[in-house]
């Protein structure tokens, strides 16, 4: 699964401009494929960096 650029900038709370420019720079926090004129982010990636993953503790 994937999303866009912008909703896993939101989740990470970074900006639209500092997103596109990471991406380009291919410095965005998880890999950033380029597909048309757009990038798409594989969510498992993006789920374990911001720790959706884990199990909540009690």
């Amino acid at each position: 699964m994937t999303t866009d650029l912008m909703t896993a900038a939101r989740m990470l709370g970074i900006g639209r401009t500092t997103a596109y420019k990471l991406a380009r720079a291919g410095n965005f926090p998880v890999p950033a494929v380029r597909v048309g004129r757009g990038y798409r982010i594989a969510v498992a990636p993006l789920v374990e960096l911001v720790g959706l993953d884990k199990e909540p503790r009690d």
